[in-house]
């Protein structure tokens, strides 16, 4: 790996260098294995520790066939779904890569004993399979995580209707949270060069995944001066619906959980924060009943923020837990928009709220080709900026995963993989001053209270 690091490292390396450059036999990868499946059964969710089930391992590496690039990876982040990776929740990845295996002799070198995880990561091309002309070696790129075959025309409208649409790094193998990830080159986007490639490393699933819900029009379709209610707004998604609905002359209402999580929102621009614990917000009376006077008390406390209107749209990613309450504050004739569910994937509500007042709940899952280049041409430009809390060595994967599942950070948790250490990758001095700013408002803004 020495060689393929300098290699990086080396401002002059030319794209002849790369493909001169040896291939390792392994890599080393953060895994789950197949013999751990059992090892938190008959526990609860919250008692699952990911430090106990993710290993580092040496792994083989796949060569790229058609259509794949093989990328050397400086940096990864951890996800929520490497968290259910990690715990084998909803059900193990292993099902998954059977699946998919039995699709064709490519797909069957997915189907192994470990699964590599990760959905993120930033690097350099190394290889390059038949059909490939985009990309070349030397190519600094980030990946994102939508991984299609678009061979049935149900794709071609919204590559995210694909049949066969899966998800890098957890419903199929070799993901980034590894010196080498295996990806399709149609998830390869060039990388911000004012970034280092920890913060390049961090947006993509995120990032992606709140444009799609919050601007796309397969989303809410968020216009100037609509009102946002922003769940988790300082967290590692909400984040970028924060920065999402600032940078669109949307109004954010930022729900968090913590007075130095209301300075991160301060710090991004936001006014209008909820912070649910210090205002006693109980939406559930018992683990089968909602309060909707829990409801209505939110509801009120909005119209105070945004001068007497309602939401027009909700940013909805925890789940059950908020579920009811959301679509209870929504004006009528706006939106909930929905994906993850990290507190719970069976929802409650009221549909009477629903129904009688002309709302709508859409359902969004990560983002398209184009929105995810899109998300990434904002970040390339200094107008949406990573928000990374904490960065750990590869070694270290199973203690950032046990951050993330237990809501101990602000933002993203990200992870070096080949990265020797943290700061490297930056080639636009310029824009990175103006980068600094924006990061430096928000650490001023987590350092307030802590």
């Amino acid at each position: 790996m020495d060689e393929i690091i300098g290699a990086v490292l080396c401002e002059d390396a030319t794209p002849r260098d790369f493909s001169n450059l040896r291939l390792p036999q392994s890599y080393r990868a953060g895994v789950v294995r197949k013999e751990d499946v059992g090892m938190f059964e008959g526990m609860a969710s919250a008692d699952k520790d990911p430090r106990k089930s993710l290993h580092l391992q040496d792994v083989p590496v796949p060569l790229p066939n058609a259509g794949e690039a093989l990328v050397a990876v400086m940096a990864s982040s951890v996800n929520y779904n490497t968290v259910w990776s990690s715990i084998f929740e909803p059900l193990p990845t292993f099902g998954f890569l059977e699946r998919y295996a039995r699709r064709s002799a490519d797909a069957a070198r997915h189907d192994q004993p470990y699964h590599v995880i990760g959905s993120d990561l930033a690097g350099v091309v190394l290889r390059t399979g038949p059909g490939v002309n985009r990309w070349k070696p030397g190519d600094r790129v980030v990946a994102h995580c939508l991984s299609v075959e678009l061979e049935s025309s149900d794709g071609h409208n919204d590559t995210m209707l694909d049949p066969e649409q899966r998800i890098w790094g957890f419903e199929t193998n070799f993901g980034g949270l590894a010196e080498i990830a295996l990806v399709k080159s149609n998830q390869l986007m060039p990388k911000a060069e004012h970034l280092t490639w920890e913060e390049a490393a961090a947006p993509g699933l995120v990032n992606s995944t709140a444009y799609r819900q919050l601007v796309s029009r397969n989303g809410a379709g968020m216009k100037q001066g609509d009102n946002v209610l922003i769940w988790g707004a300082s967290g590692g998604l909400g984040s970028y619906a924060t920065q999402f609905a600032l940078a669109g002359g949307a109004n954010p209402i930022c729900v968090v959980s913590s007075a130095q999580k209301a300075d991160i929102c301060r710090a991004m621009g936001a006014e209008a924060i909820i912070d649910r614990n210090a205002e006693g917000y109980k939406f559930w009376k018992d683990e089968h009943n909602q309060d909707p006077r829990e409801w209505k008390r939110f509801g009120k406390r909005i119209r105070e923020l945004t001068g007497g209107e309602d939401v027009d749209i909700v940013f909805e990613h925890p789940g059950r837990e908020t579920f009811g309450a959301s679509v209870y504050v929504t004006r009528k004739g706006g939106t909930i928009v929905t994906c993850a569910s990290t507190s719970g994937y069976n929802h409650e509500y009221d549909n009477r709220y629903l129904w009688m007042s002309l709302k709508r709940i859409i359902g969004s899952h990560f983002a398209n080709y184009r929105e995810a280049w899109e998300a990434n041409r904002l970040v390339a430009k200094g107008r949406i900026h990573p928000t990374l809390s904490k960065v750990y060595p590869l070694e270290e994967t199973g203690q950032a995963a046990y951050e993330v599942h237990r809501n101990l950070h602000q933002g993203k948790v990200g992870v070096l993989a080949l990265a020797p250490r943290e700061g490297l990758g930056v080639r636009d001095e310029e824009l990175r001053e103006k980068h600094l700013d924006a990061i430096n408002r928000f650490r001023e803004g987590e350092a307030h209270t802590s």
